[in-house]
Order: C-alpha cells, then sequence, then structure tokens
C-alpha cells in the first residue's frame, strides 16, 4: 500500500510496478541525471537493469539515532535524513553548484527497508549471534519488509514519498545455511539479515 503521492520516479524501487514501468522509465533516463543515495547492492542492480545509468552516494549517518513508533514513520524519515545528509554534502563538494547551473533535472533518490518479525522492528545486525537469531526466526515462519522511497528534485528541492509492504513467508531454512550466510557477511548490510533473493534462500521462499 503507497502512503503518498505518486510520481514516474517515487515507485522504481518498488518491485510490483517495476515490471510495467520498465519501457517507460528505460525512455524517460535520458532525459534525467540521478543519483542514488545507497549502498544497497540490490537497488543498484534495480536501477541498471532498467537501464539507467546514475551515479552513487552515500549518506553516512547514524541511523540508530533516528527512532519512530510506527515502522513506516520510520523508513520515511530515515529516507529524508540520508537525502539531508547527501544534499549537505553536494554543497560542500561543489557538486550542488554545478547541478543548480546545469540545464539537467537531477534526481536524488534515498531509501530504507526494516523487517518486522513477531511485531518487532529489525534493522541491520550488528553481531554474528544477532544475525543467527534474526534468520533462525524466518525458518517456517514469516516477516514483513517495509520500505520508503523518497525522490528529491536536487534543483528545486521538492520531494516525493511513499512506502510499501511485503509479506515472506519461508519454509525451513537449515543451520547450515543459517551460518553460510553469516560467514559471507552480506546478511549484515540489510535489514533483519533478510536475504529474499540469495541463491541459498531464496529456494526457502514459500510465498510473497
Amino acid at each position: 500500500m503507497i502512503k503518498a503521492r505518486k510520481t514516474e520516479d517515487l515507485l522504481l524501487l518498488f518491485p510490483s510496478y517495476r515490471r510495467e514501468r520498465e519501457e517507460n522509465t528505460m525512455a524517460a533516463s535520458s532525459a534525467l541525471r540521478l543519483i542514488l543515495g545507497s549502498s544497497s547492492a540490490s537497488r543498484r542492480q534495480i536501477l541498471a537493469e532498467m537501464g539507467y545509468q546514475f551515479k552513487l552516494l552515500s549518506a553516512d549517518i547514524d541511523e540508530k539515532e533516528i527512532r519512530k513508533e510506527k515502522p513506516e514513520e520510520l523508513v520515511v524519515a530515515l529516507a529524508h535524513a540520508k537525502a539531508d545528509a547527501i544534499l549537505d554534502k553536494m554543497r560542500n563538494n561543489g557538486m550542488m553548484k554545478e547541478i543548480v547551473d546545469s540545464q539537467e533535472t537531477t534526481l536524488l533518490i534515498t531509501a530504507d527497508q526494516v523487517v518486522i518479525h513477531d511485531g518487532v522492528i529489525r534493522e541491520k545486525p550488528t553481531t554474528p549471534e544477532e544475525a543467527r537469531k534474526f534468520i533462525q526466526g524466518y525458518s517456517q515462519s514469516h516477516a514483513a519488509t517495509i520500505g520508503s522511497v523518497l525522490v528529491t528534485n536536487v534543483k528545486t528541492g521538492t520531494r516525493r514519498e511513499g512506502w510499501d509492504k511485503s509479506e515472506v513467508y519461508f519454509h525451513k531454512i537449515p543451520n547450515e545455511v543459517v551460518e553460510s550466510l553469516i560467514e559471507e557477511g552480506n546478511v549484515f548490510y540489510v535489514a533483519g539479515g533478510l536475504l529474499v533473493e540469495h541463491p541459498l534462500t531464496s529456494p526457502l521462499v514459500e510465498a510473497i
């Protein structure tokens, strides 16, 4: 469910909208300059697969300093905080002046995601023990992912935001899969340690 006004670029990273909008977004990519304010490999892959060229910038914020009671509010607040941090960085390094002086429309895309399991918000695990607890909890159970996307017109400051929710149901996750994921390390860079499209876990997904 989207809880915000829609724009062509706001919903690019929501899987339910990707397929129907792919042709339009590829055609529009030549008229836009995109900045992806995210270190997420999956978000980079989504934009690349849709034919976009983009520049990467990181926000470098302490996400745990931002707290909200509702997960929907939290992911949106974090996306705004990331955008604010990146815009400050652009002002300091001269990139903002270059954009303001250009004729191009430059859009900054920031996003965030949390996982809800047993009514508790889960962010990125920080220790192997926490990651193990998270992943084992999904075995023969389910979790909800709540993700936000914020698109900021860098020149005008106009922002459009939205959030989306999905439920993921798992078969039994063997202990050897859990340990392999922890050893590999990617679980520490995603909310809840939840890697739905990973080769080790995707065959264990019962339904989304």
